[in-house]
């Protein structure tokens, strides 16, 4: 089973960024968080690196079914999902596979929650 539910796609990398940040509102999700990788090396590390950008989101609904399933799972969250720049100039955008992520979890709710969250974000992702 992959780590990741993933799409290469034709779209400049900003473009694939407000598509995919769009589809995850379709989907009920926000973003709480977004990480550029690419600056964070250049201002830390002096090192330069291809766009990549860490979304962090998260569906306010299916957050609150896991936390009530298992008060730690809020180590797992939120879902992650890269938008990065490839060499070939085309960008991919990926998403955690949660199911995959939390194999782990001996918690049956947590699963349930788990395969639904999965089904959505493939759902953003093949929408690109």
């Amino acid at each position: 089973m992959k780590y990741y539910i993933e799409k290469v796609t034709n779209y400049s990398f900003e473009e694939a960024i407000e598509k995919v940040t769009n589809e995850l509102k379709n989907e009920g999700f926000g973003v709480l968080t977004e990480i550029n990788v690419q600056k964070t090396f250049k201002d830390r590390l002096g090192v330069d690196f291809r766009k990549y950008r860490i979304l962090g989101a998260c569906n306010p609904a299916k957050a609150h079914e896991a936390l009530k399933a298992d008060r730690n799972i809020g180590t797992m969250l939120p879902c992650n999902i890269i938008v990065q720049e490839l060499e070939n100039g085309k960008v991919e955008v990926a998403a955690v596979n949660p199911v995959a992520s939390l194999l782990a979890v001996e918690n049956q709710d947590v699963k349930k929650v788990a395969q639904e969250i999965e089904i959505q974000l493939q759902r953003v992702i093949k929408a690109l």
